[in-house]
């Protein structure tokens, strides 16, 4: 079947992958396919949401939508079905498919869409159909298991596969050591034996030396015997030599006899032969040739035999001689042995000594090997123990190693993890500020109407590149007492904006980027004049510090650190570096260890006393602390009060003028530091190890280089190590930039740049690069090598060696802090060696030593020359400097001043004054701006300390004694540079003559003034303009920040009016109340009146008066929506707002002028200062005031027009100044202005005229006057400061040109200066009488000269300076005046913008509820003319008119009942009905199944010829004659004389599919699984639950006609009728006894086929024959569908079907399955004298004819007492086999054949009728 499946899916469906039976539960284990198969039928419209995955969300999200679409095809799938598909269940899927396909093809032909059948589908159905759906999909939530638990499962699986294989490795390990030490022992054990046998052969072997050594004399034989013996052997060899002879005379007898009979045989030919040869002797030549052949060969074959004969004779003869010779040698040595008695005697006692000796000898080598064994033995246990202890001691220190190497593999994953999750709380952050910035972007579009300002966007993205969030955390308005976490992030949020705002407008970009028209404008110049100011006063309150010393010969040796873990080699490579290179190699731990060394033995050093006092001097004149430039300079309290005493003592010694004291050196006092230290138990701190690792680098040698071995550690370390070599700290270096802070307003171009860093003190840093794991080995080798063996420790002692191995053991312990101190430190190392000074090396250290040592060299030796060829070209610059300046010719001395010069400086005032009477005069200022009140008491303090200094020399400090003389050098020199650039100074009558044109103030050829200034006038202006610049950008920033927020207030404002709006549109109306009014009387109108014309004019006429009501309550709804928006639009809101933003942009200009009358005030003081004059007074009248805007139209000021208003009130003769805020009043717009005025940018673009639109521009344009009105004030205000200040100067020049009697007698003006004191000064001035002139030296003229010139030149400076801020404030005050005006527009803009839209909304709602009120028209008038009631509501919802099709007004009709379904007769096929009656009435006969053969077959005859209205069989039975039912009954009537009615029911019950052998397996397995008691019996609703092989869901198409019945269920019908059949009703409830059952329906046409498959459901498992047999089409062929007519009988016979078969031979019996004896006998019933048809069947036993046979065929096999046996074995007994053959119990009869031959004689019958009739 899974083919058949596979064919539809692959040929006909055509899916987008290929299915296999082999793999068709995994390919729709995720519903995937089944999807797409769905959607081919376009029954799944959802299919692209389906995933191809096989995770569990991916399944559960398939499956979920799978549940609808099957339930609405009606096939059974519930989440049982689901999870036996996904977990890839046998059989699940191929079921599946088979009901998909019925309903596929049952769909198809019924021609329905997906759609159609959903539509058809009743309401209440559907909506049950959807809570089951909704229960399905919580269940099969709660059956799939998610994919985490399934890779968690899958996870855990793989490490318990792993466990088991390392066990096993381990078990296979274990094992072969075992068998190691199994294999040792036993060749210990062969050893040994080997050993014991070679000792046993050496001692035979001595044995039998010593029996050799043991001379037998034997007695000497008697001659006779002798003789006897020589003859006897004699006679031997003569016998040998005469067989010898024999035989060769016999061989050659023999040879001579073949060549005889070969040549007879050769010779005498036959008769034939004779004659032949004869006749042919004379005739062929050919014979004679043979025949001389012939002869040849006889000849060579003799010669041959005789040389073999001859060669044999020879051997023989050599033997014989051979023989001869022996024979001669053996009588030689008899002769030889014979000797005299006494020598025979002498020779055994020779023999006795020498064995004597031998036996000496060899017992003293057993003893001697018996030592050496001995001693050998010893050695060998000796060695024996130490290997042990070795091996021992390998162990732990493998295993200790094994420790240190876990415990540094989780402390590295434990830093991974950190470093992991620090980088994922940061992503995280990350992600979270662009979900942030995302949502934020979202909301704003929504809010503009996706125009978000560039303002804005450019704001969010500083705060996500800053990292801070873009919602507000927490409110900080008001500011709290103390602040929580998310207010800090807050305020840094405000912090940056206002920053950044603050740096955009201060660089005219971003937001503050110039204007059209002002594009053409140059930005404003820097106020050079000002920056020196500035940076001036900063110098002299806050001196910069001095250069660092620099030296003019570089060095040429070379300074460097080697760095790297613990055990990376360091130590051994500086050792060969020291070594080849003689360079000094500095390690702390070693200084440190020499220092405390030091102390403990009093290193002392000594000092001559006149060093020593001269260091007391410099320490007194010095007192104020300095920064150590190196660190040997740097001493402790305790050590100077030692030295102090140690000078006192020196002192007190008269009698000794230049002694020398003593001293402890700097290391031991270092190392007295540290010993104190370190007996607290507390570590070194850095500063001390600085000064250490300085004071040896200091007792290095100049010229010879040095390296630190791992030092610094720390980057604290390293940059206290630079400090102290070079004297420059980068951290310290930004502190010290704060004595000259540079102003953020203004710079000096002219002030010196500050001098570069001086360069590393370091020339190089080398790393050696090493992993952990590495370290971790080396320091556990170390026991076996430790660092020194690498050099050779041969001479070491061994105090040094335990030394060596208390370090290895505190290595050890202490390796893995190391590590990690390292890898805690070098990041910031390596930064600091890399990025900030550059000299990082990396060396990879994980190589040999040899080849880390070359590595180490090369980089040096590179090092080495980059430091030589840096100091030549040094050397090589400082050279060509000297040569230059040596080649340059010298300075010629300045020549004295010529005439020409002092006439040019006589024409200089008239040019002064006309430059300064070329200022803006035309401009009158007002009100002058004098110097705040708060710093007038500093003012009036400072001429004393002027007139101090001038007069008084302090003789202290030195720098006050150069002071005294600079005025006189500095105006000299000044007068110089000025006459060396023709700077007029001097006042002289004629004309300038031609020349440069004169050199501006502030410019690069400009020299400044550059006077002496009293100490306190710097002390004063330094922290005002400190001041002053702090107020500037504060107030800015809170400004600018009052703007920004602004800009998202009206956002908000704006959005929040349109929803509003919206909203109000939206509100409910009363026309639904209309329409269901006039529907409701529409539809009650009589039925009688609908066709009535007056009655249809009369509804018309109703349905336009509802339209002309509708329209009204539109046209008044439309009405109040307009009076909204005018009441929007006149709402003071834009209004406030305008003003609040002008008054934003008013106070900018109000902190313009500020900054510039502060500015004016600083330059004031300061350049009275340099002359020498009192500083001015503050005054109390207040600055220049900016108007603002009045918010409040009731308390407008009557005089608006003035910049400042002052309220002047004398109290106690003092004039008092009280400063308001003046405020400008909002200008009203005249009605004559809305016709005369032109149209705005703003009101072009609009179409048609609004008035509420145009009341807001003419607004618009007088706060646009307003703001021009305010800015050109601020304009005047500036400028007439400006020709204020000039004036004064112009003044004050005027006065000092006055006569000294004038001067003297003007009062002074102790800072009280103003108006009522000039008009005295003139009086006096014109009374003063004559006075003679006072002569005055040429000096003394020179000097007034000069003085007057710097005058000028301070002056012209001062007014530059105010000329230049003057100029860049109005600059600022315009820009600010046109980012007013941009503002102001863009925000009427945004609000005109909104209000139009409003009235498209407006004019929108109002057209779409007058187009629905006519289609609701429209459908009246058609109900109308078409005379049918309105059914569905109609339904009018402000602008959207529709019919509701869920309400009805009235209630359908109600459907007919349909008819029960009904089954109608087909041919001769039984109807449920029939079948239920006949098995009642057999039930009443026969419980127990069995009638006998004549009364079954009367009974049936009483069917058929009594079937009167009864109907109890077909009409095709009823033509049944006897004999037809006699031969019905053999058919069922096999083995005995009755029939079994229950089999034929069964028979006549079909069509029904016929099951397989595995269905019914597949059946039974499923009944045993519910029969959980194993009774054997299942009750209905088991039988229900379980089902059979065939369901009886079947798709039914309903019919149309209501009144039709619905088509019959004829398979759910016949699983309940099987039920009645087969149960035992005698219990309650019934029960069906399920195995009996199913031995019925095993029954096949084939009768042996039926016996095996009654045995199959006996062991549970399929029987195998010797032969089997494979189906081609089994499926189809024998398993019909119950909806065909295809029957039993329809089916091929046996014979017929062997032919579509395969036969496949396999072993006989292969099962091994027991089965019992009453098993059996169910399955064999051999049934006799079982009549049920008397009224004591049912208490009678029925008995088993088989029962006794097979206890017999039991006990044969070998089962005595009855057990059960292999099927196998009882297959293979005669019996058994015969009985499988001949047992008919198990046949299936085929009834059809009679059945036809009834129906075919009918037919004739009726045909004959039909021919007779026809004939009459």
């Amino acid at each position: 079947m899974s083919d058949i499946v596979c064919r539809w899916l692959n040929q006909e469906v055509k899916l987008s992958r290929t299915v296999s039976p082999k793999a068709l539960e995994k390919d729709f284990s995720n519903g995937f396919l089944l999807g797409e198969l769905l959607h081919k039928h376009e029954l799944q419209d959802d299919f692209p949401l389906f995933s191809e995955g096989r995770v569990s969300n991916a399944k559960l999200n398939n499956f979920s939508r799978l549940e609808p679409t099957f339930q609405l095809l009606g096939v059974q799938f519930d989440q049982n079905v689901a999870q036996n598909i996904m977990t890839e269940k046998h059989g699940s899927v191929t079921k599946l498919l088979y009901q998909l396909y019925i309903a596929l093809q049952k769909k198809k032909k019924s021609g329905l869409t997906g759609v159609a059948m959903q539509t058809m589908r009743p309401l209440a159905p559907a909506k049950l159909q959807n809570m089951k759906s909704e229960i399905y999909r919580e269940r099969l939530k709660n059956l799939v298991p998610r994919q985490t638990d399934l890779n968690l499962k899958r996870v855990s699986e793989k490490f318990q596969a792993k466990f088991k294989q390392m066990e096993e490795k381990i078990n296979r390990v274990h094992f072969e050591n075992v068998q190691k030490i199994q294999k040792l022992k036993e060749e210990q054990r062969v050893q040994d034996l080997e050993k014991q046998r070679l000792g046993r052969r050496r001692q035979h072997e001595m044995m039998a030396r010593i029996q050799a050594a043991i001379l037998q004399i034997p007695k000497v034989l008697p001659n006779r015997t002798l003789k006897a013996i020589e003859r006897h052997k004699m006679l031997v060899k003569r016998k040998e030599a005469e067989d010898v002879l024999n035989e060769i005379k016999a061989f050659e007898l023999l040879i001579k006899r073949e060549i005889e009979a070969k040549d007879s045989a050769s010779k005498v030919p036959t008769a034939g032969q004779t004659t032949a040869d004869l006749l042919s002797t004379y005739s062929d030549e050919e014979y004679m040739k043979k025949i001389q052949k012939r002869l040849e060969e006889d000849t060579l074959a003799r010669e041959q035999r005789e040389k073999r004969r001859r060669k044999l004779l020879m051997d023989q003869l050599i033997a014989h001689e051979a023989q001869e010779e022996a024979y001669r040698e053996e009588q030689l040595i008899n002769r030889l042995m014979r000797q005299s008695q006494q020598e025979r005697r002498i020779a055994v006692q020779l023999m006795h000594v020498r064995h004597e000796k031998e036996v000496l000898w060899q017992n003293r080598v057993f003893r001697e090997k018996q030592y050496e064994e001995r001693r050998l033995k010893d050695f060998q246990d000796a060695l024996d123990r130490e290997a042990a202890l070795a091996r021992q001691a390998k162990l732990e220190h493998e295993e200790q190693a094994q420790k240190e190497v876990e415990i540094h593999e989780r402390i590295t994953a434990e830093r991974a993890q950190a470093r992991y999750k620090k980088h994922y709380l940061m992503c995280a952050e990350i992600l979270d500020h662009i979900i942030d910035f995302s949502t934020k972007v979202a909301d704003y579009r929504n809010l503009t109407h996706n125009l978000i300002p560039v303002k804005i966007m450019r704001d969010w993205k500083e705060l996500f590149f800053s990292g801070k969030p873009i919602y507000e955390q927490a409110s900080i308005e008001p500011l709290p007492t103390r602040f929580t976490s998310e207010q800090l992030i807050e305020l840094s949020k405000r912090s940056l904006l206002d920053d950044n705002d603050y740096e955009e407008y201060k660089t005219f970009t971003g937001e503050w980027t110039l204007p059209e028209e002002m594009a053409e404008a140059s930005l404003p110049p820097n106020n050079n004049i000002l920056g020196h100011v500035l940076r001036t006063i900063n110098e002299k309150v806050h001196p910069p510090p001095p250069a660092p010393f620099v030296p003019q010969i570089p060095s040429f040796s070379t300074k460097g650190c080697m760095l790297g873990k613990t055990c990376s080699g360091k130590t051994s490579c500086l050792k060969i570096l020291e070594e080849a290179f003689h360079i000094e190699i500095l390690s702390i731990d070693t200084l440190v260890q020499e220092a405390i060394q030091a102390f403990l033995i009093n290193e002392t050093v000594t000092e001559d006393l006149v060093d020593v006092q001269e260091k007391g001097e410099s320490e007194k004149e010095s007192p104020e602390p300095k920064e150590m430039a190196s660190v040997t300079t740097i001493h402790a309290k305790k050590d100077s009060r030692v030295e102090g005493e140690e000078l006192e003592k020196a002192q007190s010694v008269q009698d000794v003028k230049a002694s020398s004291m003593a001293r402890l050196s700097n290391r031991a006092q270092l190392g007295a530091k540290c010993e104190k230290l370190l007996k607290k138990g507390r570590s070194i701190p850095d500063v001390l190890l600085i000064q250490i690792m300085v004071d040896a680098i200091n007792k290095v040698p100049v010229e010879k280089g040095w390296i630190l071995d791992g030092f610094p550690m720390t980057v604290t370390q390293a940059k206290l190590l630079e400090e102290a070599l070079t004297g420059f700290n980068p951290d310290q270096h930004e502190h010290e930039g704060k004595n000259y802070k540079k102003s953020t307003l203004v710079y000096d171009p002219t002030a010196p740049k500050k001098p570069p860093p001086p360069p590393p003190a370091l020339d190089f840093a080398m790393l050696l690069d090493i992993t952990d794991t590495m370290v971790l080995n080396r320091v556990m080798g170390q026991e076996k090598s430790t660092p020194e063996t690498t050099f050779g420790m041969g001479s070491r002692s061994p105090e040094s060696f335990s030394e060596d191995k208390e370090k290895t053991e505190l290595l050890r312990d202490q390796i893995q802090h190391r590590i990690l101190g390292f890898l805690d430190n070098w990041p910031e190392l390596e930064t600091w060696f890399s990025e900030k000074q550059d000299i990082l090396i990396k060396v990879n250290a994980e190589v040999d030593k040899r080849t880390l040592s070359t590595k180490v060299q090369e980089y040096f030796i590179a090092e080495l020359r980059k430091k030589e060829a840096k100091a030549k070209k040094k050397l090589e610059e400082q050279e060509a400097e000297r040569k230059k300046k040596e080649e340059a010719p010298p300075p010629e001395p300045p020549p004295p001043p010529p005439p020409e010069p002092e006439k040019e400086k006589e024409h200089s005032p008239k040019e002064a004054k006309g430059k300064g009477g070329k200022g803006k005069t035309s401009e009158a200022g007002k009100t002058q701006s004098p110097p705040k009140e708060g710093k007038g008491k500093k003012g009036e303090t400072s001429p004393k300390g002027k007139e101090d200094g001038r007069t008084q020399s302090p003789p202290k400090e030195g720098k006050e004694k150069k002071g005294e003389t600079s005025p006189k050098d500095k105006g000299k020199g000044s007068d110089k540079k000025s006459s060396g650039k023709k700077s007029p100074v001097e006042e002289s009558p004629p004309p300038p003559p031609p020349g440069p044109p004169p050199i501006k103030p502030g410019s690069e050829e400009w020299v400044y003034v550059d006077e002496p200034l009293a100490p306190e006038i710097p002390q004063y202006l330094v922290p005002y303009w400190e001041t002053i610049e702090n107020s500037y950008i504060n107030t800015i920033k809170a400004i600018l920040r009052q703007i920004r927020d602004e800009r998202h207030s009206v956002l908000y404002y704006l959005h929040d009016i349109r929803l509003n709006y919206q909203e109000y549109l939206q509100r409910p109306d009363h026309k639904q109340e209309f329409v269901s009014q006039w529907q409701t009387d529409f539809n009650n109108l009589p039925d009688d009146l609908w066709d009535d014309e007056e009655t249809k004019a009369e509804l018309h006429q109703r349905v336009n008066d509802l339209r002309d009501r509708l329209w009204d309550i539109c046209d008044t709804r439309k009405e109040e929506a307009e009076q909204e928006r005018v009441d929007i639009v006149d709402e003071s809101w834009l209004q406030d707002h305008l003003g609040m933003l002008m008054n934003h942009f008013f106070s900018l200009m109000q902190v313009e002028i500020n900054r510039f009358q502060d500015t004016k005030r600083l330059l004031q003081d300061y350049y009275r200062g340099i002359e020498g004059k009192i500083p001015m007074e503050i005054s109390k009248r207040g600055g220049t005031r900016v108007p603002l805007v009045n918010l409040d139209d009731d308390d407008v000021p009557q005089i608006y027009s003035k910049v400042t208003q002052l309220e002047e009130e004398e109290e106690e003769g003092e004039i008092i100044l009280h400063q308001k805020i003046p405020v400008v009043p909002r200008r009203v717009p005249s009605p004559d202005g809305i016709i005369n005025k032109p149209k705005s940018k703003v009101s072009l673009k609009r179409g048609r005229t609004d008035h509420c639109i145009e009341a807001l521009e003419l607004k618009y344009e007088g706060d646009e006057k307003t703001v021009v009105n305010v800015w050109q004030g601020a304009n005047s205000a500036i400028n007439h400061m400006v020709n204020a200040e000039i004036h004064l100067k112009n003044l004050e020049d005027e006065k000092e040109n006055m006569p000294d009697e004038d001067k003297e007698k003007s009062p002074q003006q102790g800072g009280k200066g103003g108006r009522h004191a000039k008009k005295p000064e003139k009086k006096k001035k014109a009374a003063s009488p004559e006075v003679s002139p006072v002569v005055l030296t040429p000096e003394e003229l020179e000097e007034l000269e000069k003085k007057k010139e710097l005058k000028i030149k301070i002056k012209d400076e001062h007014l530059a300076a105010l000329q230049c801020e003057a100029q860049a404030t109005q600059f600022r005050l315009e820009l600010i005046k046109a980012k007013a005006l941009a503002h102001m527009e863009e925000l009427l803009k945004r609000a005109v913008d909104v209000y139009k839209l409003m009235d498209k909304w407006l004019g929108a709602r109002y057209l779409a509820e007058m187009a629905s009120v006519e289609k609701l028209t429209e459908v009246a008038h058609y109900h109308i003319e078409t005379s049918t009631r309105i059914q569905h509501e109609l339904i009018l919802n402000g602008e959207d008119f529709y019919i509701n099709g869920d309400v009805k007004v009235f209630p359908d009709p109600a459907p007919p009942i349909r008819p029960p379904p009904v089954e109608k007769e087909m041919n001769t096929y039984l109807t449920i009905k029939q079948l239920n009656t006949l098995r009642k009435e057999f039930m009443e006969m026969a419980p127990k199944g069995y009638l006998g053969n004549k009364h079954f077959t009367d009974i049936l005859y009483d069917l058929v010829t009594l079937n009167l209205g009864t109907n109890h069989l077909p009409e095709a039975w009823l033509h049944l004659i006897l004999p037809e039912l006699q031969e019905l009954t053999s058919l069922l009537t096999v083995n005995s004389e009755f029939v079994d009615w229950r089999k034929f029911l069964l028979v006549v019950s079909q069509p029904w599919p016929l099951p397989s052998e595995e269905e019914l397996l597949e059946t039974l397995e499923r009944f045993k699984a519910i029969d959980e008691a194993g009774k054997g019996t299942v009750t209905l609703q088991q039988y229900e639950q379980v089902g059979l092989w065939f369901t009886g869901d079947v798709y039914i198409k309903i019919p149309e006609d209501p009144y039709e019945p619905l088509p019959f269920n004829r398979a759910e019908h016949l699983i309940e009728f099987f039920f009645d059949l087969f149960a035992d009703f005698q219990k309650d409830p019934p029960e069906l006894d399920y195995f009996q059952m199913l031995l019925y329906f095993a029954c096949h046409p084939n009768a042996v086929e039926g016996v095996y498959r009654a045995l199959s459901l006996a062991i549970g498992t399929h029987v195998f024959r010797k032969v089997e047999t494979l189906a081609v089409a089994e499926n189809q062929v024998m398993t019909p569908s119950y909806t065909d007519t295809v029957t039993i009988e329809e089916l091929p016979e046996v014979e017929e079907l062997k032919e579509e078969k395969e036969r496949i031979i396999v072993p006989e019996f292969l099962n091994k399955e027991t089965i019992s004896i009453p098993t059996l006998l169910k399955v064999f019933q051999g049934i006799k004298d079982a009549q049920d048809n008397h009224r004591f069947f049912e208490n009678e036993k029925i008995e088993n004819t088989f029962s006794e046979v097979f206890k017999t065929v039991y006990k044969v096999i070998g089962s005595n007492n009855l057990e059960p046996v292999e099927l196998a074995t009882l297959l293979k007994h005669p019996f058994i086999q015969n009985l499988l053959l001949t047992y008919k119990e198990y046949k299936l009869p085929n009834i059809k054949g009679i059945l036809q031959r009834v129906d075919q004689l009918q037919v004739l019958s009726e045909g004959e009728q039909k021919m007779i009739e026809e004939k009459k």
